[in-house]
């Protein structure tokens, strides 16, 4: 009999075992990165650094940004997400908007244009235009001499500017009719 209870005690201690490291695995997939990391002086020079966990949150595709394929422009964060059927995001990328933002709401691609000049002169590609704001046409673009910087505060540009690559990216991505949600 002490064959049989041997053998029944070790098989609940590799259960007891088994469990254990279940709940302590479930336990930690939950626990914030920030818990258990070691506090760092104030005047650490790396202390106002972003972690890459935080820029990775500063790209996560905003809430109630829509099902389905779309592009999605964040008015605040400056930045676009070129989302597939499937809700997976494909690509995202930083933008220098205008000087005129369309309002949070759902609008879809209405024209395109290969080459162009920008209403602030500068010579452009991969126009894709979704909303008009007061007679200003907003519209992804990128410089053809790569630039984004900032737009003239004192004129009504509608261009939200990217970079070559990206532009690249919105111009396969976003066709006549492509759902274009801007959110704030």
């Amino acid at each position: 009999m002490a064959r049989s209870s041997s053998g029944f005690v070790a098989g609940l201690t590799v259960a007891a075992i088994a469990a254990v490291g279940f709940l302590a695995y479930q336990a930690s997939a939950n626990v914030p990165d920030t818990l258990g990391a070691p506090a760092r002086p104030a005047s650490s020079p790396t202390a106002s650094a972003p972690s890459p966990r935080a820029e990775s949150n500063a790209a996560a595709l905003p809430g109630r940004s829509g099902t389905g394929r779309r592009v999605v422009y964040s008015v605040q964060a400056d930045r676009v997400w070129l989302v597939a059927a499937n809700d997976k995001v494909r690509r995202t990328f930083a933008v220098t908007p205008g000087t005129v933002a369309p309002a949070p709401d759902t609008y879809a691609v209405t024209s395109r244009s290969g080459s162009i000049t920008g209403s602030d002169g500068v010579a452009v590609e991969h126009v894709v235009r979704f909303a008009n704001v007061d007679g200003t046409t907003i519209g992804f673009s990128a410089a053809v001499d790569g630039s984004t910087s900032a737009p003239d505060p004192g004129k009504k540009l509608g261009g939200i500017r990217e970079s070559r690559a990206d532009g690249d990216a919105m111009w396969e991505f976003a066709t006549v009719g492509t759902k274009v949600v801007v959110v704030a």
